[in-house]
């Protein structure tokens, strides 16, 4: 509240249960009485019109009669009042008066009485216009220029501005993109009108661009049609305010200076006529009506600035000046000059509270009553505050805020799947592909330490998969208590989910002593569903497109006893071949070598080993761990199929330039549909009839158009959703080789799941490939960076966008499996760029490059074709290596003559010897895999180097033959080394 308050000079109420609003009150010398002194017009909604002169009463005699000039009842619901020169045989001020379809023009004058009873004073009416459209508020000026009269312009509630010459009607304007009325102001320096638009805009309108543009009546009115063509209208200027006006000013200081002055919500504007902002000044409150005025240092304005809280506040330009409080909240505010004091605040609240003011301060007399004192007991003083200073600090811990892990959760949640599946189905699709489609029952345990309010459990699982109810609203439980709940897990799609896991969080409330209302909390765990809701047993596939091999180290093992839900009666005692049907129809088939300690996974879909490969590494886990066997490892040689993986990626990404494709061809179908609605409706509208000119058999074509690209985006959005799905899969199953590859730990595995697999699902605003392209580079750069120049290379922080191509994603991919088979490590400490040795799959460490490779390798060759042939040429060196690097060390010291003669004279003898690669036995291929690592590997970085596209497109297509065959030898080739002149080389690292 403020210090200060509004002084009454004069005040009175106006009627009861009367409404009024901003344009209700205007204050001037309306009797043309030439003292200089004003009066206060005031109309209302109820119709009724008021004249008041307010002044100062002597004791005992009431105001408002003596005060009260004339009261007319006009029948019509007064809209604003205006004073002017609004007759043309006279430059006498005339009262207009607004209504919803008229406006109305008075003369007011008084006589002298000859009796004790005052002056009379009169009403007279001089013309009036009625109007065709509802109005909403008006304005006045001397438009076009014109000296010695005033023209009015009514804004009707439809967006039309229509301009009376005084007695005559002159033209209406249609507003462009009208949605809702605003309030409108005359500019006479710059002969235009202002106005704020639904759009929450400032637009200006210059008189003369109304004139010229398309008459509005031709368009609705077939009175006046004497203007038929014109230009379209536009604004002069415009300036986004963000907030809707509640009232617009002109302000002039001079006849060269002036300035527009705009009230927001939330805001005060000040513009220059050229729409510039001068200045703005946010408030802290809802302001009800302002009215600027001139202040007296130059350059300088007031505002007087009303607001819901009943203040009133002045303002010298943005600084507050002085607050006043009010007795109501008014709804318009003027400065007047009276005949005893001139500057009084005249306010009009919505009530009818008329009041005239001015600024000043009233003492208040008011004084607080003492309190009674009371002997003060220290004791119980001093034992309240250490109480509430330990509830302060129990309330303002860190380690109370976030969960601790040591304090165990009130509730405790269990979820157990069923070893059997449903004996009657609950999904909803009863079958697919001719197989039906089976259910599992999941039952969630809930039991409570504690007492618990509004427990509510959420149930949730990878799609395609469903749950037949995934919410549960429980009771409150107290100490003690236990529920349970029970529900179905089934496939609910044409394709087999990315993950077989489900997650079930559970929220409830848990009331404490300073919050009895109870803390929220969430208690999660998660549970595995079966391989049999998914597949059952089939013959096993001979061939198939996609292969893989998982080595082991342990002897082969019965894959009826890893699988027994899913074996079958057959001759294969053994245990040797077993096959998985998925029920939406491919195949998936598992090979355990007889004489090696390999078993390969095969099927026509790349991305559907997925599943099987997890569950096979799993469970030989879980076999030989309940034998006892502690070293047990599982690895795979290699190649990893980046390939085959690369076909998946770019069918999802093609999928999603479709779907902006299709977003674009319906946005321009629709513009077009809309226009032809438009183009119609006119047709339609017009008196005089006129041919269609096939537009609606082109807004029929365009509808059919519209539904058809409609049906193709939904279409291509499940697609969508499905390669999603499938390239998750296939994702995971790139994630399980490379781990398995390089032997990562979970820790490592971890980081590069979460940078290949960043997004659930895909969106319109983030994607797959940019997000894993963004991850990758960022390992690129940090934990896998060559340098640490590199390393210090931020990452971008621009806004990720759909790129234009996969090529950049392929070859960072490629990049990232290059460097973690060369010995990188991920880790999200900054300091994890050294290769540091890690177990291989064929029990070697890797070894440290040279200066040499490392250049050369930064270089990257640009096509990612390239890339990937050197990525899978690449196998695992074994023990020997390190003998060839010791001859390798020696041969570094001789001259750079010899060492360019003999590179001459190896690469002219290497194309003959790659043109037959020989094919030896299994075991063969496992020990001499290993001898010719470093001479391939140097092999093709030399030509890759040199760029010999010819040759080296023989052995692109050798090596994905082998990266296919994983039981197949690679090219054994014998060379010499090339030798260049550096101060230390060390052999590379192989790749698996």
């Amino acid at each position: 509240m403020s210090l200060f308050k509004a002084r009454d000079w004069w005040a009175t109420v106006l009627g009861e249960g009367e409404e009024f609003d901003q344009g209700c009150l205007c204050v001037g010398d309306v009797d043309n009485s030439g003292t200089g002194f004003d009066k206060v017009v005031v109309g209302s909604y109820m119709g009724m019109l008021r004249i008041f002169s307010p002044h100062l009463s002597k004791p005992g005699e009431p105001s408002e009669a003596d005060a009260q000039l004339l009261e007319v009842h006009l029948r019509d619901p007064i809209i604003q009042v205006e004073l002017g020169k609004f007759v043309s045989c006279s430059e006498l001020l005339h009262l207009a008066v607004l209504h919803p379809r008229k406006v109305s023009v008075y003369a007011v004058s008084g006589m002298a009485g000859n009796v004790e009873h005052g002056d009379q004073y009169q009403l007279r009416l001089v013309y009036e216009h009625n109007l065709q459209r509802t109005a909403c508020n008006m304005t006045y000026g001397s438009f076009g220029g014109v000296t010695g009269h005033h023209f009015i312009c009514i804004q009707s509630m439809d967006g039309m501005l229509m301009f009376f010459e005084q007695e005559t009607y002159a033209f209406g304007r249609f507003l462009p993109g009208f949605l809702l009325p605003g309030p409108l102001c005359y500019c006479a320096h710059t002969d235009t009108f202002l106005t704020v638009s639904s759009a929450r805009q400032v637009e200006s309108y210059r008189y003369e661009t109304l004139a010229v543009a398309t008459d509005a009546d031709t368009r609705q009115e077939g009175e006046q049609q004497s203007k038929s063509s014109g230009k379209r209208l536009q604004a002069d200027w415009t300036l986004i305010l963000g907030e809707g006006a509640l009232d617009i000013y002109i302000l002039s200081f001079s006849s060269s200076s002036h300035s527009i002055f705009v009230l927001g919500e939330r805001s005060l504007y000040c513009l220059k006529d050229s729409g510039q902002i001068r200045f703005m000044k946010k408030l802290e409150y809802n302001p009800s009506c302002f009215f600027p005025y001139a202040a007296v240092g130059e350059g300088t304005s007031n505002v007087l600035m009303a607001n819901h809280n009943n203040m009133l506040l002045v303002y010298e330009d943005i600084t507050l000046k002085w607050a006043a409080q009010l007795s109501c909240v008014p709804v318009a505010v003027r400065v007047a000059n009276f005949q005893e004091l001139k500057g009084l605040v005249v306010t009009l609240s919505s009530e009818g509270h008329l009041q005239c003011s001015y600024m000043g301060t009233d003492p208040s007399f008011f004084t607080a009553p003492k309190v009674e004192a009371r002997e003060v007991n220290y004791e119980e003083v001093d034992a309240e505050m250490r109480s509430l200073q330990k509830i302060i600090r129990e309330t303002t811990r860190t380690q109370d805020i976030l969960p601790r892990a040591d304090i165990e959760d009130d509730l405790i949640i269990t979820a157990s799947v069923s070893t059997d599946l449903d004996a009657v189905s609950q999904a909803l699709l009863p079958e697919i592909n001719g197989t039906a489609v089976p259910s599992v029952t999941v039952q969630i345990k809930v039991k409570s330490r504690n007492a618990v309010q509004s427990p509510k459990i959420t149930v949730c699982v990878q799609p395609p998969l469903a749950v037949s109810q995934d919410q549960f609203v429980l009771d409150s439980l107290g100490a003690g208590a236990q529920t349970v709940v029970t529900l179905s897990a089934f496939l609910d799609g044409l394709y087999p989910p990315a993950d077989l896991t489900g997650d079930v969080a559970v929220y409830y409330s848990s009331p404490t002593e300073l919050n009895p209302a109870g803390v929220p909390r969430v208690t999660q765990c998660k549970f595995s569903l079966p391989l049999r809701l998914l597949c059952s047993p089939t013959a096993p596939l001979k061939s198939a497109k996609y292969k893989i091999t998982v080595d082991t180290n342990k002897p082969p093992v019965n894959l009826n006893q890893v699988f027994p839900e899913f074996a079958v009666k057959s001759d294969d005692k053994e245990g040797g071949a077993l096959a998985f049907r998925f029920i939406t129809g491919s195949s998936v088939s598992v090979l355990a070598s007889k004489s090696s300690q390999r078993y390969r996974i095969q099927s026509e879909n790349f991305e559907d080993m997925w599943l099987i490969a997890k569950e096979l590494v799993q469970r030989f886990d879980g076999h030989f761990a309940k034998q006892g066997v502690n070293d047990f490892r599982n690895s795979f040689a290699g190649p990893i199929p980046l390939a085959e993986y690369f076909e998946i990626v770019d069918h999802h990404f093609e999928l999603r330039v479709n779907a902006e494709k299709y977003q674009d061809l319906l946005s321009e179908r629709a513009v077009q549909f809309r226009a032809i609605q438009r183009r119609l409706l006119t047709r339609f509208k017009d008196k005089t009839p006129a041919p269609l000119q096939n537009l609606d058999t082109l807004m029929e074509g365009t509808y059919r158009q519209v539904i058809a690209l409609a049906d193709a985006a939904e279409e291509n959005r499940a697609n969508l959703h499905q390669a999603f799905a499938r390239l998750r899969s296939a994702t995971h199953l790139v994630i399980l080789l490379v781990s398995l590859w390089q032997g990562l730990g979970s820790d490592q595995t971890t980081i590069l799941e979460a940078s290949l697999l960043p997004l659930l699902q895909d969106t319109p605003q983030l994607g797959w490939e940019e997000s894993v392209d963004a991850a990758v580079s960022h390992l690129l750069r940090t934990c896998l960076s060559r340098s640490s120049k590199d390393q210090a290379t931020a990452l971008t922080t621009s806004q990720l966008s759909m790129p234009k191509d996969t090529a950049r994603l392929k070859k960072h991919i490629t990049l990232l499996c290059d460097r973690l088979g060369k010995g990188g490590r991920l880790s999200l400490s900054s300091d994890a760029n050294v290769p540091t040795p890690v177990m291989m799959p064929g029990g070697c460490e890797p070894i440290s490059e040279t200066p040499a490779e490392v250049e050369q390798d930064q270089e990257e060759p640009p096509l990612q074709q390239e890339l990937a042939a050197k990525f899978i040429k690449k196998k695992q060196p074994s023990k020997k290596v390190k003998s060839k690097s010791d001859s390798s060390k020696e041969s570094s010291k001789e001259g750079k003559k010899e060492s360019s003669k003999e590179s001459k004279k190896e690469s002219s003898k290497e194309p003959g010897k790659e043109k037959e690669p020989k094919k030896v036995s299994s075991k063969e291929s496992s020990k001499e895999s290993s001898k010719d690592t470093k001479e391939s590997i140097k092999e093709s970085k030399k030509e890759s180097k040199k760029k010999e596209s010819t040759k080296d497109s023989g052995k692109e297509a050798a090596a994905k033959e082998e990266g296919k065959e994983g039981l197949k030898e690679p090219t054994k080739v014998k060379r010499k080394t090339s030798v260049k002149k550096e101060k230390k080389k060390e052999p590379e690292a192989g790749e698996g």
